[in-house]
């Protein structure tokens, strides 16, 4: 697993590289050596913050976690993250093909000020995919909407969770 830890307006020390490395480690038995690991950590507040982007295969795994101490909050994300893994890996091997998604290595966002809004802008790039690959893509993300490109229409379409807990899928008219 190839690992970048950076730091967001500080520098991470040499022990907590290790540490997040060491923790890593133990997921190399769930992917091969093409996987990336992104680790980024910030102080907001004074709170210490550890986000966790793990790509296999195009599929994406996402934690983060807050606490006092950075190897707290890495405590918990590595819990998150296993939970993630270990809720999903029968699910993808079942109904996924490998390399049915894909996600920018770096996402390119923008700020725009609209009048009274900031709007923060993101591109990255439209795979095609069934209803059902995107709302398992949506779920890994963590995320309560999801757009992709439906791959029998080509149409641009968005899945979401709705309130009750099922899940909605809007589609443009013809």
């Amino acid at each position: 697993m190839r690992i970048t830890i950076f730091g967001k307006q500080m520098t991470v020390r040499e022990s907590l590289k290790e540490a997040v490395e060491k923790k890593l480690a133990r997921f190399d038995k769930f992917f091969g050596e093409d996987t990336e690991a992104f680790v980024t950590c910030r102080v907001r507040k004074g709170a210490k913050i550890i986000e966790i982007t793990v790509n296999y295969g195009g599929t994406t795994f996402r934690s983060e976690e807050e606490s006092d101490t950075f190897i707290t909050a890495l405590d918990r994300a590595i819990e998150s993250l296993e939970r993630q893994i270990r809720k999903n890996k029968t699910r993808l091997e079942k109904t996924v093909k490998r390399g049915a998604f894909t996600i920018a290595e770096e996402e390119n966002d923008e700020y725009v000020e609209e009048g009274e809004f900031e709007i923060r802008v993101k591109t990255f790039p439209f795979k095609p995919m069934s209803p059902e690959e995107a709302i398992l893509q949506m779920n890994l993300l963590g995320h309560s909407f999801y757009a992709f490109t439906d791959d029998k229409t080509n149409d641009v379409c968005v899945v979401y969770k709705r309130k009750a807990g099922s899940y909605g899928l809007i589609v443009p008219e013809r």
